[in-house]
């Protein structure tokens, strides 16, 4: 029993947390919230609570990584254009090392959300 009230206790921690961490909804954050409050519930043996807050983490999660994923993709595209921006800096041709440069910093920009 003590056990179950613990894990309770942590869960309800973890959705303080999420709260505050999480208040822009960062689907990361409400997989997280999700897959506790399931876990617990399964300590519990609620088996159908279990699955439908696993279910909404798995939802938030795929989120998550669909975000990250095109995240990742430009920062790549911003390695690329960096790359050609030094290859064409060391050409001596400032005016498309120039356009390589802004392109990477919209990429990078892309990246993290701004």
């Amino acid at each position: 029993m003590n056990s179950k009230i613990t894990k309770s206790i942590v869960a309800i921690a973890v959705l303080f947390a999420v709260g505050v961490v999480g208040a822009a909804e960062h689907h990361a954050a409400q997989a997280l919230e999700h897959a506790a409050v399931s876990g617990v519930h399964g300590e519990m043996g609620h088996a159908k609570v279990l699955t439908q807050h696993a279910k909404e983490a798995l939802k938030h999660a795929k989120a998550s990584e669909k975000e990250h994923a095109e995240a990742h993709v430009h920062m790549t595209k911003g390695v690329k254009h960096l790359n050609d921006a030094i290859k064409h800096g060391k050409m001596g041709h400032a005016d498309v090392a120039t356009k390589h440069i802004n392109e990477a910093m919209t990429h990078i920009k892309a990246s993290i959300g701004k």
